[in-house]
């Protein structure tokens, strides 16, 4: 109950966060949307009207009631996002995979595509005071500070952002009420008669209902905004929500007088929110718009080191190295994604070169992500014992909300949404690989008793013609249960190379659905010779199992429970810590197997993909000095019946 009350709490130094990191995709719309709508045809007034009635609505019902409303109920200990809905609902269904999979891979797709879109429309209108100025290096280097600039923690980049973003909806919110002034009349696109006009008749030999893929980019930053959650709190960001849509629906509003002003005139390449600015206001308005387009960026990029930490921990994600660069809950860096993310906007740019030519590319692979997220969500509901007939209902409204804005926007797949969709199947792909081969292993692990070798590491502890390996020594262990431990482990200390030590101990590491869960259990099973150690963490807990197993160490000498002390008869009298050795069995696929073609394929790729990410002792945090990694053969299906004939000499 603690919880949920400081999750619904807002604070103005909280208000402002939310504001610099969650609202920059959803707040820049206003860049691109209204010129999107009306850019490929004279305007009219059915167009315009249509348009700002289908935008109302889509802010309304999707953004506000689906996630403002709705969806931030779903948070998992305060986080949020596919992944996060994915940890709450995952254990009651298997087929939930199939749309979390789908659903994290086209918001990283996404994340590839909003930086080079926002910063270009905003860039771009400066070819109102310089039309020959060439944008492209432009936005390539706004682009590239950015990501510099993310190694600094979003706790850094809110503080910054933050007072920037309410400048900018501001100024939104000031032109757009200036030019409704010169015609009061817009409001009546309020009606939704307006906007089913639109979506329902012919216009100029063209069916309005393709309208929807522009109006969609309205938005896009929603789901941005659920899988930010952890770092702003539901109560700062429902809050904040109310002034940023009132100032995007004015602004949006603003845009509609001033095209209505020019009826039957064509655009040709005019940005409506530039031309409702004064002349003399052309100059900042363009940089507040700028650095708006960078914060935009920002709420994506956040989103995504979040989205790739959780997916890390659910297995759907190679294990590459994670930065805590602040105090901050929930605060993190991913160098990789990072670079991954800023070759794809560079690759983006370079390719498309115009904002208009990426709006096509743009909406797509998002609109896949809102449909999963309802899937997950609406099976969310039902385990919460939601009446069915609400659950059927929310199917029903946003399955058809969303399915419309998909279709719609499939006729961009040619002019460009072929780009986010290959970038979004290649991370399912890379998704699906990792999750089933780690599937596939899991599977194949050999167990055995544990009480089956108690005797037997005594004995050796004791015996003295094996060199001692460490007085303590350290297994990482994948057996969740006490009675349980690897064959590979007792193959390790057995016959590979005896391995005798005075204590030896098997660390089991349990990744939690709840995020930040920081437990852990002592079963000692047999006094000073085997004890079993096993984690509870959530999956956004840094794993610094070095730290937490000196302190387990040092609870269980508090209470007597072991004795650390050097079992050397000289260092023993100096009252000397024994040393500490920890073992981590790296796995390789085997040449003895006998594979089908699929999980011959699926292991070749992940092993592949294996070479490119942090060791097993980076990933748990452990003392490199004091590790020892042991390459250990996965036989997935060992050869049968080898037929070799012996030939008498």
């Amino acid at each position: 109950m603690e919880h949920n009350k400081n999750m619904d709490k807002a604070t103005a130094a909280g208000l402002l966060v939310a504001m610099g990191i969650i609202y920059g995709d959803i707040g820049t719309s206003p860049l691109y949307v209204m010129q999107s709508i009306v850019d490929k045809s004279p305007i009219d007034e059915r167009t315009v009207l249509g348009g700002l009635s289908c935008i109302f609505w889509t802010l309304t019902l999707q953004t506000t009631l689906k996630y403002v409303i709705l969806i931030l109920r779903a948070d998992n200990r305060g986080e949020g996002g596919i992944l996060a809905l994915f940890a709450l609902v995952r254990r009651h269904a298997k087929w939930l995979t199939i749309p979390a999979v789908i659903g994290a891979a086209t918001l990283l797709a996404d994340g590839v595509i909003t930086p080079p879109i926002s910063v270009a429309s905003a860039v771009e209108g400066l070819l109102k005071l310089y039309p020959n100025l060439q944008t492209v290096p432009i936005v390539i280097a706004i682009i590239t500070g950015l990501f510099l600039f993310q190694m600094f923690g979003t706790k850094v980049v809110g503080r910054a952002f933050g007072p920037v973003m309410l400048v900018w909806f501001s100024m939104l919110a000031i032109l757009g009420t200036y030019w409704i002034s010169q015609d009061w009349t817009i409001f009546k696109a309020l009606s939704p008669y307006y906007g089913y006009d639109l979506l329902m008749n012919s216009h100029g030999g063209e069916s309005g209902f393709w309208a929807l893929g522009a109006v969609f980019l309205c938005t896009t930053g929603a789901e941005a905004l659920y899988s930010d959650l952890g770092h702003c709190g539901r109560g700062n960001i429902r809050i904040s929500w109310i002034f940023v849509k009132i100032c995007l629906l004015l602004q949006y509003f603003g845009q509609g007088a001033w095209l209505l002003a020019h009826n039957g005139e064509l655009l040709n390449g005019r940005k409506p929110i530039f031309e409702l600015m004064p002349e003399w206001f052309l100059i900042w308005g363009i940089v507040i718009a700028t650095a708006a387009a960078v914060i935009a960026s920002q709420a994506l990029i956040s989103g995504s080191f979040t989205l790739v930490s959780e997916a890390i921990r659910l297995n759907f994600w190679p294990k590459v190295r994670l930065h805590y660069p602040s105090d901050q809950k929930g605060q993190l860096y991913v160098p990789s994604m990072n670079i991954f993310l800023w070759l794809g906007c560079i690759g983006v740019v370079l390719w498309f070169r115009e904002s208009a030519n990426m709006e096509a590319a743009y909406g797509l692979a998002i609109t896949m992500t809102m449909l999963m997220t309802t899937s997950l969500f609406a099976y969310y509901l039902h385990i919460k014992k939601i009446d069915m007939w609400w659950v059927v209902g929310f199917i029903v409204v946003y399955v058809a909300i969303e399915g419309a804005f998909l279709v719609a926007n499939l006729s961009k797949f040619v002019h460009g949404g072929y780009v986010s969709l290959f970038i979004a199947s290649a991370i399912i792909a890379l998704m699906v690989i990792w999750y089933r081969a780690n599937i596939i292993k899991m599977r194949l692990t050999e167990y055995v008793k544990l009480s089956d070798y108690i005797e037997p590491l005594k004995e050796l502890s004791q015996d003295m013609s094996i060199p001692k390996y460490a007085t303590h020594l350290v297994f990482m262990s994948n057996a969740a249960r006490l009675s349980e431990i690897e064959n590979k482990i007792i193959y390790s200390i057995f016959q590979k190379r005896p391995k005798r030590a005075d204590i030896y101990w098997f660390v089991h590491v349990d990744i939690m659905d709840d995020p930040y869960t920081m437990e852990y259990k002592v079963s000692v099973i047999e006094t000073d010779d085997v004890i079993k150690v096993n984690f509870k963490l959530g999956f956004k807990v840094e794993q610094k199992i070095n730290l937490y197993f000196r302190k387990v160490v040092e609870d269980m000498v508090q209470k007597g429970e072991v004795d650390i002390t050097s079992r050397y008869e000289s260092l023993n009298k100096q009252n000397v810590i024994g040393d500490f050795r920890f073992v981590v069995l790296e796995r390789f696929l085997s040449f003895d197997n006998k594979l089908s073609i699929f999980e011959g394929s699926i292991m070749k790729a992940y092993f592949f993909l294996k070479d490119f990410t942090s060791s097993e002792d980076k990933w748990f945090g452990l003392d490199t000095s004091a590790v020892k990694i042991e390459k250990v053969p996965l036989v997935i299906r060992p050869v049968e019946n080898v037929k070799l004939k012996r030939i008498e000499a």
